[in-house]
């Protein structure tokens, strides 16, 4: 069992939540509050040094919540905003400025960009040396593969796919996946399996054999992510649950130093 991760481990995908800043319109998330201060208590239990703030739906475009954040976390974060057509050169290299690497796409309910922005999203943000990260229903990748591949960028996908539900290895959509990430430019993030899972916790052995299969044919384009806080989960799990299921994706030490700190030095410019 994992109870603390190896020095300079990174957590890929973190959310912070405020009252006081204003939501999107058509935020379906609304969390309670978060604070720097209480993700601190997870990365001491864990061992984490270094993270990325991610933008959460409920704030759409408005990345001010995000940006504190990172602020106060300091230079050991990086950040993964939205942005869309209208963002200005400025405006990118400020945030570039700030620790951004990336431009986040949520293809599902409460996302704020839509697919017919991605590729002059994508354009743009490559002249940064930024990614996409992208959330969608795996379901969708092998339809959407010709797309995918020709982005000018990296490109992240997140949860293990989040495959709704989770598909068999042999399945066309996971088949795209692997594609992808044999073009040598597409990483996953082995997290949030409760977003996808059927079986459910603690094992999720309905996403497990996607997450194994994944790190064995790409560990060095594989990253973990815990998606603290867990929006809209009613009962998360906890820090030493996560732990221990990416140490049994991984396999074995060499393999899960890669995924939680060699990986993401590189991605993100640790």
């Amino acid at each position: 069992m994992v109870t603390r991760f190896p020095t300079g481990a990174c957590d890929t995908h973190i959310h912070f939540y405020d009252h006081r800043r204003p939501v999107a319109p058509d935020a379906i998330l609304r969390p309670p509050d978060t604070t720097v201060a209480d993700y601190r208590q997870v990365q001491q239990t864990l061992g984490l040094s270094r993270v990325v703030v991610v933008q959460p739906t409920t704030y759409g475009l408005d990345n001010t919540c995000q940006l504190a954040a990172m602020a106060e976390l300091g230079p050991d974060a990086r950040g993964v905003m939205v942005v869309d057509t209208a963002t200005t050169d400025t405006e990118l290299e400020r945030l570039a400025g700030l620790g951004v690497r990336g431009a986040r796409f949520h293809m599902l309910p409460g996302g704020a960009v839509p697919w017919g922005a991605l590729a002059r999203v994508a354009a743009r943000v490559d002249e940064f040396g930024w990614h996409v990260q992208l959330q969608l229903n795996g379901r969708e990748l092998a339809g959407r593969l010709g797309d995918l591949a020709a982005l000018p960028c990296d490109l992240v996908v997140d949860h293990v796919g989040r495959f709704m539900a989770p598909v068999k290895v042999d399945h066309p959509s996971f088949a795209a996946l692997q594609t992808l990430v044999d073009g040598g430019r597409c990483w996953v993030k082995l997290s949030a399996p409760y977003e996808s899972s059927v079986d459910g916790p603690p094992d999720y052995p309905d996403v497990a054999p996607l997450a194994r299969t994944l790190v064995t044919q790409a560990p060095e384009r594989m990253l973990w992510a815990s998606n603290w806080p867990h929006p809209g989960q009613s009962d998360p799990p906890g820090p030493g649950s996560l732990a221990t299921l990416v140490a049994a994706w991984a396999g074995d030490e060499v393999t899960l130093h890669r995924i939680l700190v060699d990986n993401p030095t590189e991605l993100y410019g640790f």
